[in-house]
């Protein structure tokens, strides 16, 4: 009886010493399948797509008491206030604007036929000439159904 034991003693460890290896063969199966899925859902999050911005619903900001408007034109003409000024002398014309403090916020407006880009020409004149604080005006949407 007892060299049973010891042959059942003598099988459990074989059982045990092909036991402790893994088979990695599912987990590579696993791998190349989420691969496979990040590879086609990759190209598909990155679309670009036509944009159609909506008017803002945020509640209006406080104004101060005098603020400095700069106005871009469809025409592409800029005015402080209501008072034309040529692009080359926009820093001049703001820093008259604002006794010279590069901390007040100028209040942009824009055309709606104004193309972005030319917004942005505009927003990099405001930054060159040391102004940082830019609020962009726009009409309250809601009140517009």
């Amino acid at each position: 009886m007892g060299v049973r034991l010891g042959g059942r003693r003598q099988a459990a460890e074989d059982d045990l010493a092909l036991a402790h290896e893994i088979n990695v063969t599912p987990f590579i199966d696993v791998m190349l399948v989420l691969l496979i899925i990040f590879m086609v859902a990759a190209p598909l999050a990155t679309v670009d797509l036509g944009v159609d911005l909506p008017a803002s619903t945020a509640a209006p900001q406080p104004r101060p008491d005098k603020p400095v408007y700069l106005t871009l034109q469809s025409d592409l003409t800029l005015a402080i206030g209501e008072s034309p000024v040529a692009r080359d002398a926009l820093g001049d014309a703001l820093a008259s604007a604002t006794n010279s403090n590069k901390d007040e916020r100028i209040f942009l407006r824009a055309d709606k036929a104004v193309s972005y880009g030319e917004l942005m020409a505009v927003m990099n004149l405001l930054r060159d000439a040391g102004y940082l604080k830019v609020a962009l005006v726009g009409l309250d949407g809601r009140d517009t159904p």
